[in-house]
């Protein structure tokens, strides 16, 4: 969309619905994620359910999801996907919010879904006085790389990733009753 004129007053481009996902959406979201990890070369890592996704935005604990939604042929579609929770820190003192998965299907690129994405989650990070938008990207995800730079966006390259999962994480749990100091 090249002109204001184009998009709705939500900030969506025209014909396209931004909403909250509610725990009904659990299996809309549970595709979409398994899409993702396809189009991310791991579609095994996707083990996640429906019915997990449900349970968690039934939970919240700053958990959200916004779904973009648009006029299909058999009715309404879900286009795609901003899935993201709540973190701090410590340096700024203030919350911030890390979008996990951002997604939007192929035959819906290049409509402006994920700038309005974007324009809505700053949104909500100005309403609730969230200090910073973080998330990752892949190394080869060279397009999606360029298109977070036109939104002023940078790599925080200083930093390396670290994760302690599966048997790992496992293994520093306590195996008996803990013991205080």
């Amino acid at each position: 969309m090249s002109t204001t004129e184009d998009r709705t007053s939500t900030g969506a481009p025209a014909g396209v619905r931004l909403r909250e996902a509610t725990p009904a959406d659990g299996e809309s979201i549970a595709l979409l994620v398994r899409e993702l990890a396809e189009h991310e070369r791991a579609p095994q890592a996707a083990t996640a359910t429906g019915d997990d996704f449900a349970r968690t935005l039934r939970e919240g604990g700053g958990i959200g999801c916004l779904l973009a939604e648009v006029d299909g042929p058999a009715g309404v579609e879900v286009a795609g996907m901003a899935l993201w929770y709540t973190t701090f820190s410590t340096w700024q003192g203030r919350r911030g919010m890390w979008l996990e998965d951002l997604y939007v299907r192929p035959q819906h690129r290049r409509r402006g879904i994920a700038r309005a994405f974007f324009g809505r989650l700053g949104e909500l990070c100005a309403q609730r006085g969230h200090g910073r938008l973080e998330w990752w990207v892949l190394d080869w995800n060279t397009p999606a790389q360029e298109f977070y730079r036109t939104l002023g966006a940078r790599p925080e390259e200083e930093w390396t990733l670290w994760r302690l999962d599966g048997e790992g994480l496992a293994a520093l749990a306590p195996r008996g009753p803990a013991t205080g100091s």
